[in-house]
């Protein structure tokens, strides 16, 4: 039957062709690939916020989830579900799910909540820099800010009470009233809170792999695979960067919204024991539809990712038949994209027919 490596205790069924779609395996396969990695005793590239910059350290996939060397295999992988220790923060108990949530299969316990994202390297803004130069696009949906909040506020508990920011209930939310001073009050309380928590206080938040290709071609390079894995607290630094408050002119981006939900959602946990991310998110969409928050281009990205792995990751094209198994390419339904097929497509330009 077709498999995933790793994912032998989950709530897919890789011997179904459903579980290999798009949108499932841009989250199974990053969760195969990282126990690949860690059965090969290689490290991931997580990335966490150092004081006031971020750092790539190494750090084995088992060891980050709180799990001894060699026991994944005890571990189970339960996709689009709910992380229950972030309940709590969420108003009538309305807690979105998140796209991976690792339990122990033994005690059922549930030991971490990560968000997942598959993405291409290079994207197009980088695709004709320097391999060193390579970023990956990274789109961001709103119930990704609401586990990020849940996450900060979780790790920091009764320190946010120590930030004045935080503690604030007069904060006009209208748009006519967000000035570029609010804005700054708010990356700054933020980056305060971020501050206050070294490596052991982070945890992993987005479980971020890249396959990367040669250029804009489609076609894989040798050396193709790789995993990073953002801290809670390295990914709010990159959302405080993303948005970029010193160059507001009143309008407010989706970066700038992002931060102010984050923001607001942080507060609204600090200063009541919960959050309504469901009308934070509506209310303040700020003429903006809320399909996702936000997206950060490649040129952003390589910032934080930039390192030799990132110019040549560590897994090459040929491993890739030792992490799908059994047959799963046969179950695999890409997507059929024109200008792909265009690409690819022989004779059809030939200028003499």
């Amino acid at each position: 039957m077709s498999r995933l490596f790793g994912l032998d205790n989950t709530n897919r069924d890789f011997s179904a062709k459903e579980s290999w779609g798009k949108n499932q395996f841009n989250s199974s396969f990053p969760a195969s690939l990282s126990c690949y990695l860690d059965s090969k005793s290689i490290h991931v590239n997580y990335i966490i916020n150092s004081g006031s910059e971020t750092q790539i350290v190494l750090r084995s996939f088992a060891s980050l989830l709180g799990v001894d060397e060699g026991k994944l295999k005890d571990c189970r992988f339960d996709f689009e579900w709910p992380y229950d220790q972030y309940r709590a923060y969420c108003n009538n108990d309305d807690l979105p799910r998140t796209d991976l949530v690792i339990s122990s299969s033994i005690t059922s316990k549930q030991i971490a909540g990560l968000e997942v994202k598959l993405t291409a390297l290079p994207d197009n803004t980088t695709c004709d820099l320097s391999d060193e130069e390579y970023g990956s696009e990274i789109v961001i949906r709103p119930d990704t800010i609401v586990y990020l909040a849940c996450s900060v506020a979780a790790r920091l508990g009764g320190v946010l009470r120590d930030i004045d920011e935080f503690n604030n209930q007069s904060i006009s939310w209208q748009e006519h009233d967000i000035t570029s001073d609010i804005l700054e009050s708010f990356s700054v309380a933020l980056s305060e809170a971020i501050s206050l928590m070294e490596e052991q206080d982070q945890t992993p938040f987005l479980l971020h792999p890249i396959w990367k290709t040669d250029g804009k071609s489609p076609a894989l390079c040798e050396n193709c695979l790789d995993v990073f894995l953002w801290s809670d607290a390295a990914f709010v630094s990159m959302i405080i960067d993303a948005a970029r408050v010193q160059n507001f002119r009143g309008k407010i981006t989706r970066q700038i919204r992002t931060l102010i939900w984050l923001f607001r959602m942080v507060r609204d946990i600090n200063l009541y024991g919960q959050m309504n991310h469901k009308s934070i998110i509506d209310e303040l969409s700020y003429n903006t539809k809320n399909d996702k928050a936000f997206a950060s281009s490649g040129m952003i990205t390589n910032r934080y990712m930039s390192c030799e792995r990132l110019t040549v990751p560590i897994v090459t094209a040929s491993e890739i038949k030792n992490i799908i198994l059994d047959g799963g390419q046969f179950m695999l339904s890409p997507e059929r994209r024109f200008d792909a097929v265009l690409t690819n497509a022989k004779g059809i330009f030939n200028e003499s027919s």
